[in-house]
């Protein structure tokens, strides 16, 4: 196209940010469980929907009963570091880094917990060498690295004779990607991400071998009192029961449960996984066709199903800002830029509350925009 004249159609949701992602269709307000509010999570009603969401996030995710569920306060990275924060200390540690959540956790090894880990790195859009993971170290990792767009292709790589703690931080691959339970001993995520729900709460899943962990290790460091699973030397079973370290939101809660039940209606783990692959599929035509769109990361294999990122041609930080700026001001597209530690560029959410239509009338407003910052 020589001329590119604004688009006719736009998304019907143009919703396409990494975090907090697009609601599941069909979602509004109105459609929430309100008997839990203005009730304490502590009572009869608060704890059965706690339990409730927990019940569901194991049916719909396939967890197996050897696996405890929490729910715990700071979204993702409050479980992840409660999960550092208990359980580091007792083995060697090794930290695998491709993106920023990566180097977070690098960062809190290194500054915070005083440790000294081996770091296994690699450029955004680029995945480490799995094959240098000493599994007799407890190894840190994201599963979906959210502002690359690279992910690990499976489980394969994690030994199943391993001495150490395998810890994924899994938070934009869970509901869209399979994970290897027998692989994870400990698995965070947060329902902002593939189930579109609300922030602030994070969901922790342990392992027996992470169970044990936290009964026989004592850290070296103060705990505090959000990050304690552990009493009198046993786990605090109660916290994987609804019984909250500290308050929650139970509008949040009835918001991740509206989620969970629109996802077990459409039939689970698989549809939900098919509906993110569809979108991923739906962009990457749209990246073929335009030699000016590409992806970061280069390899199919290691690529996200969820937060793909693109590269675009010639771009820079105020060009992409420029980018993002138009299809927002026309309600096209909201919230593409890339994460802005990442070489500049799009990130577009690919997850299963996204549809596939809204992916492809996005196609035309991207070269629209393109023409526009281009001159």
């Amino acid at each position: 196209m020589t001329e590119h004249l604004m688009p006719a159609r736009k998304p019907a949701r143009p919703f396409f940010s990494s975090g907090p992602c697009a609601k599941p269709p069909g979602w509004s307000p109105d459609k929430l469980a309100t008997q839990s509010l203005g009730r304490s999570h502590r009572s009869k009603i608060g704890k059965a929907r706690l339990q409730y969401c927990i019940d569901l996030i194991r049916e719909v995710l396939e967890v197996p009963a050897s696996h405890r569920i929490g729910i715990v306060p700071g979204s993702d990275t409050g479980a992840v570091e409660m999960a550092m924060w208990t359980m580091l200390g007792a083995r060697p540690v090794t930290t695998l880094a491709w993106e920023s959540f990566g180097e977070g956790w690098v960062t809190d090894a290194v500054k915070q917990l005083k440790i000294d880990p081996t770091v296994i790195r690699a450029d955004y859009g680029q995945l480490p060498d799995l094959g240098q993971v000493d599994w007799n170290s407890d190894v840190i990792f994201t599963w979906n690295g959210t502002t690359s767009g690279v992910r690990v292709p499976n489980g394969d790589w994690i030994a199943a004779d391993r001495e150490g703690l395998a810890i994924a931080d899994a938070t934009s691959a869970v509901f869209a990607q399979d994970i290897a339970w027998d692989k994870v001993d400990v698995l965070t995520f947060s329902w902002q991400k593939v189930l579109g729900g609300e922030g602030a709460h994070g969901v922790l899943i342990l392992g027996p071998r992470a169970v044990e962990r936290l009964e026989t290790h004592t850290p070296a460091w103060p705990l505090p009192k959000v990050f304690r699973l552990v009493s009198k030397g046993k786990l605090a079973e109660g916290v994987f029961k609804g019984e909250t370290i500290n308050t929650p939101s139970m509008l949040a809660v009835e918001d991740a449960i509206f989620a969970l039940e629109w996802a077990k209606g459409l039939g689970g783990l698989s549809a939900m996984k098919a509906r993110a692959d569809a979108n991923a599929a739906a962009l990457d035509t749209i990246v073929q066709e335009r030699d000016w769109l590409g992806h970061l990361a280069a390899d199919p294999a290691s690529r996200s199903n969820t937060s793909v990122c693109l590269t675009v041609e010639g771009a820079d930080e105020a060009m992409i800002k420029a980018f993002a700026k138009l299809l927002e001001e026309n309600d096209a597209a909201y919230d593409i830029a890339g994460y802005r530690d990442a070489p500049p560029g799009l990130r577009i959410w690919c997850g299963a509350t996204v549809e596939t239509a809204d992916i492809e009338a996005l196609g035309p407003w991207l070269d629209w925009a393109y023409a526009r910052v281009s001159v």
